[in-house]
């Protein structure tokens, strides 16, 4: 097996082109969108929610079996296929024209895999088996879900603009990864569950103030 670098890629208005028009290629359409990528889907049959998509103009699909011809201006490419002898065809199309491409449940033909993900606003936390055991990444990432509740988006929010702030009024780098450190070690987080982010954000910035003006302050909740 290989060993996967982690990486989070930007896909926006990039081509990506997903072969099969089951649950799992509708799947990862839909991801796709999510992120704002211009997604192309081949497919002998696809299903009624693809049609609906490329109805509203959200997708472009096709309806026919697979031409080479389908990856010219392709960035990404994610199969969703039970047709062997086809996706191993798509997976050398691809790396003769080094497009990146993702098989489904066949990690051998991959380039890149998609872990399980957790996404809290800006906050993603991602698990993979590189490709050993998924249903293993899966109760992982549920027990994450749980861990990282939703209140983690608005708290990642607040922390950048906190950081701006620090940033800006903090020229000495090491001063200011000092201070974020300390910000980190308040508990904003449970302000924000208790009383919101608009609580979350008024304390944090009495605190960061009394720091910035080296007064001392006490965090209340």
């Amino acid at each position: 097996m290989p060993r996967y670098y982690p990486i989070c890629l930007e896909i926006a208005n990039r081509a990506c082109l997903v072969v099969g028009g089951g649950a799992v290629g509708l799947r990862k359409a839909r991801a796709l969108l999510a992120h704002h990528g211009r997604v192309r889907v081949v497919a002998a049959e696809a299903l009624p929610p693809l049609r609906r998509l490329a109805e509203k103009g959200r997708i472009i699909l096709h309806e026919r079996p697979y031409r080479a011809s389908d990856l010219r201006g392709i960035q990404l490419v994610f199969v969703a296929t039970d047709d062997a002898a086809l996706n191993r065809r798509i997976a050398r199309e691809a790396r003769r024209r080094r497009v990146p491409i993702n098989i489904a449940d066949v990690p051998a033909l991959c380039d890149f895999i998609v872990p399980s993900i957790v996404r809290r606003g800006k906050l993603i936390v991602a698990v993979s088996t590189e490709g050993a055991c998924p249903a293993l990444s899966k109760r992982l990432r549920k027990a994450l879900e749980k861990q990282f509740d939703r209140a983690y988006g608005d708290y990642v929010e607040m922390l950048a603009g906190l950081r701006k702030r620090i940033i800006a009024r903090t020229p000495d780098s090491r001063a200011a990864a000092r201070l974020l450190e300390r910000l980190l070690d308040e508990d904003f987080l449970r302000i924000i569950r208790r009383k919101g982010r608009r609580a979350a954000e008024a304390h944090a910035r009495k605190w960061l103030a009394a720091r910035l003006d080296n007064r001392p302050a006490t965090l209340r909740s």
